[in-house]
Formats: structure tokens, C-alpha cells, sequence
């Protein structure tokens, strides 16, 4: 593994997939390490009417810093160097585009997010990055 997305999303999942990378980085060497962090797009015209554009990144910007934080620390604390990256959009798409623009060999994540819709053995985003992507997926429990 030479170039490596971690999907993060603030679960216990996504920062077990943060731990699975720092043994990895200890045992392996150094790789590029990219957190993203996707945040659904707020597609109410209600709230697009009484809330300006500037609020809406804002929020954004704050629920990514919030759901990369543990993940951060862990990293840092390990010495691991890492990008770090917000995207907003629909989720498997954008780690699928992620993957794809920063040319990742690897995507690690957890096999179950923070979403309350999703399957019995895996969470929907994990099954859909699965079902779209072209290189290894590694799934963390």
C-alpha cells in the first residue's frame, strides 16, 4: 500500500480503520495517508431560503473537523503523516471520485458508518464503494 484513503466519518469503525493503517505504517513504512471526510449535501429549499451559502460551508466545515478530530489525534500521536479532506456530495460517489483523482492503490474504512440506513452485514456506503470502485477495499469491523 503506497497511497491509501481513509473514508472517516467519526464511528468507532472508521477510527479502527485509522489504528489498522498506524500498524500498518509501523510494520510497512511510510505511505501516503488520505483522510476524507464527506458530508451530505443539505438539499432542503426550506433551509437553502433562510440560510446564507457562507453558513452552510461553515456548517459543513465544522461536522468534518468534528468527525476527523479522533482520527487526527490517533495519527498525530503515532507520528503517521497525512492530507486531510472535505468533500461534499453523495458519499460512495465521492470517495469513489477521491480515490480516483489522487490515484489511491488502497481505500480503507470501516464496514459500518454513522448512517441509520444500511444492511445487516454492511453499512450501504461500504457495500456501495464496493460495487463501484477498482482497486482493494479493505473493511474494517
Amino acid at each position: 500500500m503506497k497511497n491509501v484513503l481513509i473514508p472517516v466519518d467519526g464511528s468507532a469503525n472508521s477510527l479502527r480503520a485509522v489504528g489498522y493503517m498506524i500498524d500498518h505504517v509501523r510494520e510497512n513504512g511510510p505511505c501516503t495517508l488520505h483522510l476524507l471526510n464527506v458530508q451530505p449535501p443539505i438539499v432542503s429549499g426550506t433551509v437553502l431560503g433562510f440560510v446564507s451559502k457562507d453558513m452552510i460551508q461553515e456548517y459543513y466545515l465544522d461536522e468534518a473537523k468534528m468527525a476527523l478530530a479522533d482520527a487526527k489525534v490517533a495519527l498525530d500521536k503515532a507520528g503517521v503523516m497525512y492530507q486531510e479532506a472535505l468533500r461534499v456530495g453523495h458519499i460512495a460517489e465521492s470517495i469513489k471520485a477521491y480515490a480516483t483523482e489522487h490515484q489511491c492503490d488502497h481505500i480503507i474504512m470501516g464496514s459500518r458508518g454513522l448512517g441509520a440506513a444500511g444492511s445487516l452485514l454492511l453499512g450501504s456506503v461500504a457495500l456501495k464503494v464496493l460495487h463501484t470502485i477498482h482497486i482493494p477495499v479493505v473493511l474494517i469491523n
